[in-house]
């Protein structure tokens, strides 16, 4: 299974992951985008899942470098 990690402090609220991968990423009410079905763990969201899906989308394209994808143990971004 891969994890989805976002580092919400470091949002900028652009809103570019929502719209690549609206499946797993929604703005919420305070301007900064959400990891849908998350779980907050430390100062990040994380989401386990079994296919990386739009997700690496989402990281590719985020301005700040606030999303990453963990692969097996290994961070892929």
């Amino acid at each position: 299974m891969a994890k989805i990690i976002h580092d919400r402090e470091a949002c900028i609220g652009c809103g570019t992951c929502a719209a690549v991968c609206s499946k797993h990423w929604k703005m919420d009410s305070d301007g900064k985008s959400r990891l849908i079905g998350a779980k907050k763990v430390g100062k990040n969201e994380e989401l386990e899942v079994k296919a990386i899906e739009c997700n690496q989308d989402a990281a590719e394209a985020c301005p700040v470098n606030c999303i990453h994808i963990e692969d097996g143990g290994k961070r892929k971004i």
